[in-house]
């Protein structure tokens, strides 16, 4: 089974999440069988090794990373995949995978071009 962790920075402001958990949401209603949580790096919870211990335990076996990121700054070209790479020494059998920062996608920089030109 191949689960979903939207990765992103975290926030004490509880509001900060709401994006992210709505992205979340959008994943469940698009494809119901696919397992789907957040995690985040530091100031909110759940951490990117307790999201993926969860995702485990439900019998993942593969484990998407989503960074939720506009852009690759620190945070995504150092420290997660010094996360990920900790995430495969603890779970040898489960594939991890890394996609781009979801800033880099073509997509969401036309949806971010649309709404920068809305009245």
């Amino acid at each position: 089974m191949t689960a979903i962790i939207l990765f992103a920075h975290g926030s004490r402001d509880p509001a900060w999440a709401r994006p992210i958990e709505a992205v979340a949401q959008r994943v469940r209603e698009r494809s119901p069988g696919t397992p789907v949580t957040c995690a985040y790096l530091e100031l909110t919870s759940p951490s990117l090794p307790e999201a993926a211990a969860a995702l485990i335990a439900q019998g993942a076996t593969r484990v998407r990373v989503v960074p939720m990121f506009l852009g690759v700054g620190r945070h995504a070209r150092e420290d997660l995949p010094v996360l990920m790479a900790e995430l495969a020494r603890q779970h040898p059998a489960v594939a991890f995978d890394q996609s781009d920062a979801v800033g880099e996608h073509p997509d969401i920089l036309d949806a971010l071009a649309v709404v920068a030109l809305a009245p």
